[in-house]
Formats: C-alpha cells, structure tokens, sequence
C-alpha cells in the first residue's frame, strides 16, 4: 500500500514538473525572435505597451524592473521606434496606481503628454493584452518590460489576436531577481489555465480612440 502511495506521489510529482516545463517551452518557443535588446534593430510601431510594476520594492527602495522599464521606454520613444505609449498597469485603490506614476516619470524624461495614454484597468498582463485589442482597437503592438515577461505577454497577445514584438528592458540578475524568475515559471501555467478557461479581463469598459 505504501509502495503504491510513494509512486503515485512521485509520478504527480513528475507530472508537476513536465507540465511546468512544457508551458515554459511552448512561450519560450513561440516569443523566439520576437523581442530585442537593440534598439536599431526593432521595427517601428505606432504604440508601445509598458507595463506596469510597483516603482517601490517592499523596503522603500526602488524597484529596478520599474526603474529599467521606464528608461527602456524613454529610449525607444527618442529613437522613434514608437510615436504612442499606452501605460498599462494596476490602479485598485486610491493609493495605488501605476498608470499615473508611470506616466509622471515618462513627462519627467521628456515625453509629451499628448503622446501617453492610461489604461488603469490593466490588473493582470492577460487584462492588459486584451484591453489593447478591445478598448484601444489596436492590431500590433511593441511591449516593454523584461524579456521574460515580454515573451509571456507576446503568446497571450498573439492567443488574442494581436500583432506584438518586444523591446526588453534590462534584467536583474538571477540572484537578484530569483523570485520573480520562480514565479514566472508558474505565471506561464496560469496562462494555458486562463486560456482554457477564457477568463476574461476585470474591467472591459468603453472604447478608446489612439489618434
């Protein structure tokens, strides 16, 4: 009996873990080619996607997935790789919210106002995703954050029929960034789980124009 006990644990053991890994290789896959480093390199779209993280860690200090995503942003912005910015991020509460603190260190580094628009209702990369396509009418996109995030945004995009490519801002190392790494490994199951399912974005709301 306890035989039988040990190796159906460790066939459901082994099964977590092919699972965990085949939904890895399926985005690494399918986001293969599709994100860049340089910024001569990337193609031109209208609109660039940045998403949003907490600009402070828990201690106080800030946070450098936010900090590095923001001077990706201003870099491709300035190389005119992109003539939008559409900021995407969570705004829950009164006291939380991303899209406007974003938006506040983007003029600070010299991009218009009239060139970034708020998408307050982007909770989740699946929410922020679909709302491009639904709310803001968009077909193609450049996304901004990490490589590893970007390539899990591009499948979701792609799953909900928008055109995207990445321009990955710089990464922490993975001492430095370990937990993130680790939950991102199980963000890209979560992923075939919603798609499975067809959850759907918090807020849909009314349309957006881009001009």
């Amino acid at each position: 009996m306890w035989k039988k006990i040990g190796y159906s644990f460790l066939l459901l053991i082994i099964s977590f873990f092919l699972v965990v890994f085949g939904c890895n290789l399926i985005i690494e896959m399918a986001g293969a080619g599709k994100t860049y480093e340089n910024i001569g390199l990337i193609p031109k779209n209208k609109v660039g996607i940045i998403l949003g993280t907490s600009p402070k860690l828990v201690g106080g200090k800030s946070n450098p997935y936010y900090t590095n995503r923001i001077v990706a942003t201003l870099d491709l912005f300035k190389a005119g790789k992109i003539d939008y910015i559409l900021v995407s991020g969570d705004s829950g509460t009164p006291y939380y919210n991303e899209p406007n603190v974003i938006k506040k260190d983007l003029v600070n580094g010299g991009i218009p106002e009239e060139c970034i628009l708020l998408d307050h209702a982007g909770f989740r990369t699946l929410d922020s995703m679909v709302r491009a396509k639904l709310v803001f009418g968009l077909d193609e996109v450049t996304i901004i954050s990490q490589k590893f995030h970007n390539k899990r945004a591009i499948y979701l995009a792609e799953q909900k029929g928008l055109r995207a490519i990445g321009y990955n801002a710089h990464d922490l190392t993975l001492k430095r960034g370990f937990k993130v790494q680790m939950r991102e490994y199980f963000a890209r199951v979560k992923v075939f789980i919603d798609l499975a399912i067809n959850t759907q974005p918090k807020v849909i709301g009314d349309k957006v124009s881009v001009q």
